[in-house]
């Protein structure tokens, strides 16, 4: 029996949490309604499409500058970017297969350029005829998902006694039936209908990545990744259930959604630092392991399979569940991933998209396309309906058609 095994064997099982949405939305298609996609995993089970996509882009767009991830869901794509001149940031909504832009929502932001140049971090989440969003400052809104009309806003920081975190709140909203969970270092329970509170947390320290959340025990629970650590909360009265140190300057930055692997939560920091695998024991969340060969900076890793796979720094790397390294690829640079059933899209820090299979023996490639010239590339590339979108920090988007032809290439 590996250690992996055995120590596992010590820990509560918990079920698996019904999804958001189904990862096909029928006439929709496939949607990306949230931050990690409908099963909040980070991973589509999209299979109709082509590793290598069209030679020209299918349509591009300038968002100002940020990191924003898209969101895709009712033919419609949003994000959200940061005008500089006008001190503004901006939700968007395009048509997603065309790129015509269907409204614009825009209120007053600072520009958060602390160690970069700054602009919006959080993504949007579609829930039916709703979008919601939060910003670096604390507004969340929810607004209309095909007029951008504002249904409710809430400024949060006023609200909650919040401390700015140095990056501004960077979390995505998390909908959950009928709430919202926002991460700002507490984590807050809203009523999705009106942004009022349902809970609030204590504090755990500046933490910049979206919950995750799951069924431990038969109850509804959240887990998040803060300065201080892993707490997770009960989803009913947000009081702590487990929380595991995990934090300090060594470590660097605590951004990385946590990732459920089956019994267990692996959790990652960097640049400094590195990643844990922590099974559920009796009252506690005991460590399986805890190494340095993933130090997740940024947007995290994806399971698939029995494999993690992510960048380490600036290195992308495939690890196995008892956090031993499979292979690594260098030159790439720092910037993220997003999984399907048997790939991985990169988004490089080169400025270059590319399909590799998911595959623990190598890294094996399978397209590469250079998007962008300059800027940062820590932004998830997403895939819906065969399109992939991307974006650098620099505010360009490219829609990239990757639909297989009639004859399945």
């Amino acid at each position: 029996m590996s250690n992996l095994t055995a120590s596992l064997a010590l820990a509560l099982s918990f079920t698996a949490a019904v999804p958001l949405a189904r990862a096909n939305d029928g006439e929709d298609g496939f949607s990306w309604p949230q931050w990690d996609g409908p099963d909040r995993n980070g991973v589509s089970l999209e299979t109709e499409w082509a590793s290598a996509g069209k030679a020209d882009n299918l349509w591009q767009a300038d968002l100002g500058i940020g990191y924003s991830t898209v969101v895709v869901g009712g033919g419609y794509a949003y994000t959200m970017g940061y005008d500089v001149e006008a001190g503004i940031d901006v939700v968007w909504c395009f048509d997603a297969m065309t790129g015509e832009e269907v409204w614009a929502h825009t209120y007053p932001s600072k520009i958060w350029n602390q160690a970069h140049k700054g602009g919006t971090v959080n993504t949007p989440s579609i829930d039916g005829d709703v979008v919601y969003t939060l910003n670096r400052e604390g507004n969340a809104y929810c607004l209309d998902a095909k007029t951008g009309a504002v249904k409710w806003h809430q400024s949060l920081k006023e609200q909650h006694e919040l401390e700015y975190p140095t990056w501004g709140f960077s979390a995505s909203p998390l909908v959950l039936e009928n709430e919202l969970i926002l991460n700002c270092g507490k984590l807050l329970s809203l009523d999705k209908q009106t942004g009022e509170a349902n809970w609030a947390s204590q504090d755990y320290g500046h933490g910049y990545g979206t919950a995750n959340a799951f069924e431990l025990e038969g109850k509804p629970v959240v887990a998040a990744l803060n300065g201080n650590g892993l707490a997770v909360l009960s989803r009913e009265t947000g009081d702590e259930l487990y929380f595991y140190e995990f934090g300090g300057q060594g470590r660097g930055v605590n951004a990385a959604t946590p990732v459920r692997i089956d019994d267990a939560l692996f959790i990652s920091s960097g640049p400094r630092g590195g990643g844990a695998l922590l099974a559920f024991a009796g009252d506690e969340l005991i460590p399986v392991w805890e190494n340095r060969n993933m130090a997740n900076s940024f947007s995290g890793c994806v399971r698939i399979g029995d494999y993690l796979y992510g960048f380490h720094q600036n290195v992308l790397r495939c690890i196995n569940l008892e956090g031993e390294v499979q292979w690594e690829e260098r030159g790439i640079g720092n910037g993220a991933v997003t999984g399907t059933q048997d790939r991985v899209l990169v988004m490089g820090g080169t400025g270059e998209m590319i399909v590799i299979a998911a595959d623990p023996g190598e890294f094996h490639e399978l397209s590469r396309v250079k998007l962008f010239e300059e800027g940062n590339y820590w932004t998830k590339p997403i895939l819906a309906n065969g399109i992939v979108y991307c974006r650098s920090s620099e505010g360009r988007l490219v829609a990239r058609d990757h639909r297989k032809a009639k004859d399945g290439k």
